[in-house]
Formats: structure tokens, C-alpha cells, sequence
């Protein structure tokens, strides 16, 4: 037998949304065949995985701190990826958000007020906005390509973050590790519960969610946003300023992204270290597709995400796991997504090889 592909002729909305669960039970199958030419149980391993993280309250807080950075981006990727517009740089504006929000914090370490971690905030969302920015100036005035801009950049911001926390942000008491002061409490996020991490970032995260959908869903901002991505030269003949809408959707996703950095140092971190983020931004990426860059689609997508990262840790302390299994399931995951994408547009069709030799010895027969 063969099989084939028939084109739909139209979108599958079934297929829309069952592609992603698809791709999650293929990621899960594949996972463990792995662990079993490893050598380990399949079962106990994902058990490690994906159940055993969130066994108590402070597993669940534990899940939570880690799926908001990733939200957030992810969010603000959504805007950008609906008008066609792919920014691969939020892990640099996540970069940049936590840079500039630890160098304001530190600069006003000695405040009591409340408005150090407005201010804090602020610097945090500005500077990941510039770097998003960055790129859309790029695109309008050199119609550079934002995916090879945007990804270059994170590597710039990467090295401006060690550079600076080698250099000019490094605690001069903290025994020469690369790691700036601790900031001062009236600039760290407030934590929401004495058993675990969760912090106030839960409330921008929220705040974000409902302003990126009510944009989207609700706005004649996003409807225009995604008449650009689905056809700019429609959006051109209607009036629809496609130079503007680049600005406002990079701006809007380095805002978000650069708000989950200042969120990390400010919150879980209270100070800013090379290690602000294990790719947050690139993670990001796989899960606003995942979550069809649906707000709603995307929360549920953070929190498998998040999961991933938890569970990669406990694997590695508990089974003697190597650390890149969750950038391996990360991995996995999008190629499944992408290859399940196909079934959108296009339904298998089973072909046998006895019926096409006599199509085609009935054609030959006509002729």
C-alpha cells in the first residue's frame, strides 16, 4: 500500500486543533522508545517526568514560576507571528529586560518606596521593546529579514549581559563570582505564598494574557494585524499601514518578552547572573505555535513547557538523566507539531498497487 496526500481544498478545524495533541502523544511515544534504548523504564521515567513534579503545592508554585517567563513571551511572539512577522529574538529581549532592569534596581538599592519596582519594571519592559524595536527598524528601513536580524541579536545580548555582569554590575563583595548585588526588597516582586516562589509576576502574566486577547480578538488593531498576515497586499489596498504594524507588533513582543526578563530577577533570582534564562525565548516559539497562537491555547501550552523543564531536572537528579532532555522533548515536540501541521491541508490517502497498475492499463487499453 501507498499512502498519499489529497489536498483538502480548505482548512481542517478539526485538524487545527487536534494536531497539537497528535504531535504531544507522538513526543510521548517517541520518548519512551528513547528511554528504553537507554536502558530505563519507560513508565517510571515519565512518571519522573511529567507526574512526580507536581506531587505537592510547592511542585504546582515550582510550575508556575517557570511557565510565566515563558508565557509572557510567548504572548507577545503570538502578536508578532499572527501578521507574519517572525521574530526569533525573544530570548535577547528577555535578555536585555532583565539587564536593564537589574541596572536600574541596583542604581536605586537603597530605596524603600514602592515605585523602585515600578521603575524597576519599567526599565525592564523599555529596554527588551528597544531590542525588539531594533529589529523592526531593521525590516522597514533595510527590509532586512527579522529572522536572521532577531536571532543575531540574541547573541548580542547574551554577550552585553556578561560583559555587564563581569564587569561594570558585578557585586565588588561578592567574592569575585559574576553575579551583581542582591537587589533591595522594595524593588523584588512580593511573594504570593510562604511555601513556595510564586510571585507577583502571576498578575502581569494575567494582565497580559487578557490585553494580548482582548488586541487580538476584539481590537480593529489586531483585526488588521492579522489582515497583514494573511495577505499584505490586501492589507495595502485597504490603507492598512504595514510599516506601522511591524513597529507595533515588535514592540509589543520585546515589551512582553523584556517584562518576563525584569520578572526573573526581580522575582525568583533577586539579582541578576549569567544564567537568567535556560531559553526561555526560544521555548517560547514552540509554544505559541503549540498553542496556535491562541492566548488561551498558549497558557495551557506554557504550562506543558514548564512542565518539560521541571521534570528534565528532576530526571536529572533522580535517574542520572542528561541535562538536554528537555531541549530534546522541546525538539521532538515542534518536529511533531510541524509534521502533524500537514494533516491541516492535506488528508492520507491509502493507495494500493494493484489498483494503479490497472488504472493504468485501463488508460493505456483507451488509448
Amino acid at each position: 500500500m501507498l499512502l498519499s496526500l489529497e489536498p483538502r481544498g480548505q482548512q481542517s478545524r478539526a485538524m487545527l486543533w487536534l494536531s497539537p495533541l497528535l504531535a504531544a502523544v507522538l513526543t510521548l511515544c517517541s520518548g519512551a522508545l528513547l528511554f528504553t534504548l537507554l536502558g530505563h523504564d519507560p513508565l517510571a521515567t515519565l512518571h519522573t517526568l511529567l507526574i512526580a513534579p507536581l506531587a505537592d503545592w510547592y511542585g504546582v508554585s515550582e510550575l508556575l514560576v517557570k511557565a510565566l517567563p515563558i508565557l509572557l513571551c510567548a504572548l507577545g511572539l503570538a502578536v508578532a507571528y499572527q501578521a507574519r512577522i517572525w521574530n526569533i529574538g525573544a530570548e535577547g529581549q528577555l535578555l536585555l529586560g532583565a539587564l536593564a532592569g537589574s541596572a536600574m534596581a541596583i542604581q536605586i538599592i537603597d530605596w524603600d518606596s514602592r515605585w523602585a519596582l515600578v521603575w524597576v519594571v519599567l526599565a525592564g519592559m523599555a529596554a527588551g521593546a528597544a531590542w525588539g524595536g531594533l529589529t523592526a527598524w531593521l525590516r522597514t528601513q533595510f527590509n532586512a529579514n527579522e529572522i536572521l536580524t532577531s536571532i543575531m541579536l540574541n547573541y548580542i545580548a547574551l554577550n552585553l549581559l556578561l560583559f555587564f555582569v563581569h564587569g561594570p554590575l558585578k557585586d565588588p563583595a561578592g567574592f569575585n563570582f559574576p553575579e551583581s548585588a542582591m537587589f533591595g526588597d522594595a524593588s523584588r516582586l512580593p511573594l504570593l505564598s510562604e511555601d513556595g516562589r510564586l510571585h507577583a509576576g502571576l498578575y502581569f502574566a494575567l494582565l497580559a494574557l487578557v490585553a494580548v486577547w482582548v488586541l487580538l480578538q476584539k481590537s480593529f488593531l489586531g483585526f488588521q494585524i492579522k489582515v497583514l498576515g494573511l495577505d499584505r497586499r490586501a492589507a495595502g489596498f485597504v490603507g492598512f499601514r504595514e510599516k506601522r504594524l511591524v513597529w507595533f507588533a515588535l514592540l509589543v513582543s520585546g515589551g512582553l518578552a523584556g517584562l518576563a526578563g525584569v520578572g526573573e530577577v526581580a522575582g525568583p533570582i533577586g539579582q541578576l547572573v549569567p544564567q537568567v534564562s535556560p531559553g526561555y525565548g526560544y521555548a517560547a516559539i514552540t509554544v505559541a505555535f503549540l498553542g496556535r497562537l491562541n492566548p488561551l491555547g498558549i497558557v495551557f501550552a506554557s504550562l506543558l513547557m514548564a512542565l518539560l523543564y521541571l521534570g528534565g531536572e528532576n530526571a536529572q537528579m533522580t535517574m542520572n538523566l542528561p541535562q538536554a532532555i528537555t531541549q530534546l522533548f522541546q525538539g521532538m515536540m515542534l518536529f511533531f507539531l510541524l509534521a502533524c501541521d500537514v494533516l491541516i491541508l492535506y488528508r492520507p490517502r491509502l493507495k494500493l498497487k494493484w489498483a494503479q497498475r490497472k488504472t493504468k492499463a485501463n488508460t493505456e487499453a483507451l488509448a
